[in-house]
């Protein structure tokens, strides 16, 4: 089941605060989504976890992410299958591949797709903050991220 997580920003105020961009997590292994989960929160950004990439592609978080934060190799569904489903739909979502095994030929055809980083396990945690701010700070492209 997704779970979605959010820092809180604190403080009152007389309207609501823009909420931070959402970050969804698609990895099958549960260690990794909850320490990615906590890192990227500590970032300043709204979390979705999902264990598997047909979780993701069902929910609502796959239309209106600022960024999704993908694993390579999954069972039922591997990141390139997740990729092009969302390309299939026409989801311009942008893609930042997380992974600990992958071949070159993978990183390959995933950036031929578009993803707009590879990164493997164990990563560097500027790297990945660098990964995602360039995403975010690029705009929208869908017109969904304030979701």
């Amino acid at each position: 089941m997704a779970t979605t997580r959010s820092k809180s920003n604190g403080g009152g105020g007389d309207h609501e605060p823009k909420p931070a961009p959402l970050v969804a997590i698609v990895d099958d292994d549960a260690s990794v989504r909850q320490s990615s989960d906590r890192l990227i929160r500590s970032f300043g950004f709204r979390t979705q976890i999902f264990a598997s990439g047909r979780e993701f592609l069902s929910s609502v978080a796959s239309g209106n992410a600022a960024c999704v934060l993908l694993d390579m190799r999954m069972p039922e569904m591997d990141g390139l299958e997740i990729q092009r489903a969302l390309a299939e739909r026409g989801a311009r979502t942008p893609i930042v591949f997380l992974t600990g095994r992958a071949s070159e030929e993978e990183e390959r055809r995933a950036r031929s797709a578009g993803a707009v980083a590879f990164l493997r396990k164990p990563v560097n945690q500027a790297s990945l903050r660098q990964a995602i701010d360039s995403v975010v700070a690029r705009g929208d492209r869908n017109g969904n991220r304030d979701s």
